[in-house]
């Protein structure tokens, strides 16, 4: 996890913990554990240059002034963070027992939040410490802490979209056909980074049959005149992510490819004009999904609708059936249905879209019609 260039000062960071605090107790929660990580980086602008079996545990509790236990060896790194004068830094020396100057902070019978990346290691030296103490998984008790953004935070967005979208114009120029898919990948790699990623999370190129696959690994097939070609790219920029989706043709497609085309682009625009505050995020997923499973495609598209993006780019809310959590202004996901034809080709077109007060705004903006490329 890369550290944030985001504009965030001390009490910025000190807001977010409040609220992490206030949303825990609400949740009935003694406090949260938030380990090295997302959540930490988020919530207090501190990622640790290398993450080891020495314990880093941040500790928010209702009531109680937020704690960073850290090494001493990198005590000096944590004070330089964004969000250390809104903390307290609690450090240990090696040779002493880290569980046990943690367990001094917490209920000794309380049940806690951790955070998803937490190691099992650390959880159960906490555990030995303090047996009667309970835990669960923050997506399953907060999932919805880092959902609802700030200002900042979707200027944030909006740029690393603008920056993907920056990257789809120049890849549409480059050579796709006699070209082995990561070739195109890695030209995919460094125009996000030209344009200002400092962070490359995925570059998936999947031609021709490769297509029908939503999560193919980039491999050495040439891609070849006629194949359809499946492009979904992202990463971080100034610590905020982008994601985005969009399939090109190599010369002329056929009529098929043509209309599954239209059919998922339909589909992508049924999705968004679903968003809108209150409406259940299956709501997203039912919209895009009826749109292709009315043209009798409903059994190729395989997976969710969408997910939620941040400091990281996979991260709740999760745009799927069954999820009834209401849209809220300032939360942030994908749009990005598709139809996978086994052993033929794919189709999806991904856009980063926002809850607005009355409405949803896309961070993507690049061309949705089939795009033709050498």
């Amino acid at each position: 996890m890369t550290g944030t260039a985001a504009p965030f000062a001390a009490d910025d960071y000190r807001a977010r913990m409040e609220r992490a605090a206030r949303s825990a107790a609400e949740a009935g929660l003694a406090g949260l554990l938030v380990a090295p990580g997302p959540d930490l980086v988020w919530l207090t602008g501190y990622a640790p240059t290398a993450v080891t079996e020495r314990l880093t545990l941040l500790v928010l509790a209702p009531g109680q002034d937020p704690v960073l236990v850290v090494p001493t060896l990198e005590a000096p790194d944590a004070a330089k963070a964004a969000g250390a004068s809104a903390l307290t830094l609690r450090d240990w020396t090696d040779g002493k027992d880290p569980y046990a100057a943690t367990a001094a902070l917490l209920d000794a019978g309380g049940r806690f939040g951790v955070s998803d990346n937490a190691w099992a290691m650390h959880l159960l030296g906490l555990q030995k410490a303090l047996p009667d103490t309970s835990y669960a998984s923050l997506t399953e008790a907060l999932p919805m802490l880092r959902a609802v953004k700030d200002t900042a935070e979707l200027e944030l967005l909006a740029a690393a979209g603008a920056a993907a979208d920056a990257t789809f114009e120049e890849i549409r120029k480059v050579p796709f056909g006699g070209r082995r898919e990561s070739e195109v990948a890695a030209d995919l790699a460094a125009l996000l980074r030209r344009f200002g990623h400092s962070q490359v999370d995925f570059t998936i190129v999947a031609s021709g049959p490769n297509g029908a696959n939503p999560h193919h690994e980039v491999g050495d097939r040439v891609i070849e005149r006629g194949d359809m070609v499946v492009l979904d790219f992202g990463g971080l920029k100034d610590g905020y992510g982008s994601d985005t989706s969009r399939t090109v043709h190599v010369g002329e497609p056929t009529d098929e490819e043509r209309r599954v085309h239209d059919l998922v682009r339909a589909a992508q625009e049924a999705g968004f004009r679903s968003v809108r505050p209150g409406v259940p995020c299956q709501e997203v997923d039912r919209a895009a999904r009826a749109v292709i499973a009315d043209a009798g495609y409903g059994e190729y598209f395989i997976h969710r609708t969408g997910h939620g993006i941040g400091v990281t780019t996979h991260e709740p809310p999760y745009m799927i059936e069954g999820e009834e959590q209401p849209l809220v202004p300032g939360m942030c996901f994908s749009v990005e249905p598709g139809v996978y034809l086994p052993g033929r080709f794919g189709v999806r077109i991904e856009d980063i879209v926002t809850v607005t007060e009355d409405g949803g705004r896309r961070f993507n903006d690049t061309s949705r019609e089939m795009v033709i490329v050498d």
